[in-house]
């Protein structure tokens, strides 16, 4: 069976196959696969949205069962900072180190006690003619000021999980896997997904 998942991002993609590589004969493909698709603006006021968005965009387009997700990170003393704008947050085509060292001067101007919070990541699940479930996932822990680590992307290396001593950018990638928003949110879709693909 063909599935998409629809994102240009590898790291999310290889998280994905990772995460999928025991339902069976899949044919995993995203959007780098599909060149002259262009995915709508992420304009939702809430991840729930922007997955709902972009999976059921692709379903139609594409024309076959599609997997789309929107994760950020959030700091509830930043007022829900990045959010939604995890990705953009210094700006509209801004590189991962341009966002991580704009939340850095902010969470710096906060208690230490305050530099908290989670990621949060919702997977849509879609065909053609609607979206079949959402599921949705959250990883709490400690930011820190200073990156640590190399691996992972985005916020990863500033997000210290709460009973673990490595940053998500110093995890060996199975592990991170294994306790992620991202993980989370993928075993709560795992049912439909088994139940689509006769598992």
């Amino acid at each position: 069976m063909k599935l998409v998942i629809a994102t240009s991002n590898m790291h999310k993609v290889r998280e994905f196959r990772s995460l999928l590589k025991n339902l069976g004969n899949l044919d995993i493909f995203s959007l780098r696969d599909f060149p002259d698709y262009i995915p709508p603006e992420e304009l939702g006021s809430s991840f729930e949205e922007n997955a709902k968005s972009k999976a059921l965009d692709a379903a139609k387009k594409l024309k076959c069962l599609v997997i789309a997700d929107d994760s950020g990170l959030v700091v509830p003393s930043l007022n829900g900072e990045p959010g939604v704008f995890s990705a953009r947050y210094a700006g509209l085509h801004s590189s991962d180190k341009e966002n991580r060292d704009k939340l850095i001067a902010k969470l710096k101007t906060l208690p230490e006690d305050k530099r908290v919070g989670y990621f949060e990541c919702c997977i849509a699940l879609a065909t053609e003619s609607g979206v079949t479930k959402i599921s949705r996932g959250l990883c709490e822990g400690q930011l820190l000021v200073s990156p640590r680590g190399s691996q992972g992307f985005g916020y990863d290396s500033l997000f210290l999980k709460y009973d673990y001593s490595k940053t998500f950018a110093e995890m060996e990638e199975e592990v991170k896997n294994r306790i992620s928003h991202r993980r989370k949110a993928f075993d709560k879709l795992l049912p439909s997904l088994q139940h689509l693909f006769g598992c």
